[in-house]
């Protein structure tokens, strides 16, 4: 597969809704400044159904930043962010529920946990109900986790730990998926299994954008876009 499958949007555009449908995620004007330092400086990214995105950038671009604010886990200091018409500021719980996130790093595990009972936490926090026990099953042919289930994150490799981070960005069938450099660690299988798992959320209307420093050889991506100097941009490749 190709890095990237049509050409890229014009200078500060984002890929196109789907036909007859409005955009997944809709962010308009987004600021927000570290320190005094401006790291996003009126940032526009529309991001349709059944759309995959690749945002790059050198490291300190702003990327993650961008990320957090449109998976409403921060304020941006100026502009809106929106998924499916919420609004994060006023329906912060329903938000959430349509946005699946991965952070970078290792974050977000307990070492001492073993898959199952993570993916079982994740569930509940979710608020999945009766439709937990489906989820997780679903979750974890997806990502190939049977093997994983009774072994604690302690004792897993890190790409196998990056396949349950994976696991529980997707596991609540969120409409949207933000992954910051989802690939790290995870080998060649891991990486197969990412891809289906994008495809799978493509095929029911979601969209997913995926942050890293540079569009990844093999991942599908509709558009790829370059966060530079606190503006997305086209990318040349």
């Amino acid at each position: 597969m190709g890095a990237v499958r049509s050409a890229a949007p014009r200078s500060g555009a984002s890929p196109a809704p789907a036909a007859g449908r409005g955009p997944l995620l809709e962010a308009r004007g987004i600021a927000k400044a570290w320190g005094g330092r401006h790291v996003l400086a009126g940032v526009d990214l529309t991001v349709g159904p059944g759309t995959l995105v690749a945002v790059t950038g050198a490291n300190g671009t702003g990327k993650t930043t961008l990320l957090r604010i449109c998976a409403g886990l921060i304020a941006a200091d100026a502009g809106r962010v929106g998924v499916g018409g919420l609004d994060p500021s006023r329906d912060r719980a329903a938000y959430q529920r349509r946005v699946g996130f991965l952070a970078a790093g290792d974050r977000g595990l307990y070492a001492r946990l073993t898959t199952r009972r993570h993916l079982d936490l994740w569930a509940r926090v979710s608020l999945l109900g009766r439709r937990r026990p489906a989820a997780i099953e679903r979750t974890v042919a997806a990502l190939d986790l049977a093997p994983l289930l009774d072994r604690r994150l302690d004792r897993l490799s890190m790409g196998q730990r990056q396949r349950v981070r994976l696991a529980m960005a997707f596991l609540h069938e969120p409409d949207l998926v933000l992954l910051d450099e989802p690939l790290n660690s995870l080998d060649e299988h891991g990486r197969e299994l990412l891809v289906g798992a994008l495809a799978a959320l493509g095929r029911r209307g979601g969209a997913a954008v995926c942050c890293s420093p540079a569009v990844v050889a093999g991942i599908p991506f509709d558009r790829a876009l370059v966060l530079d100097g606190g503006r997305l941009r086209e990318s040349s490749r």
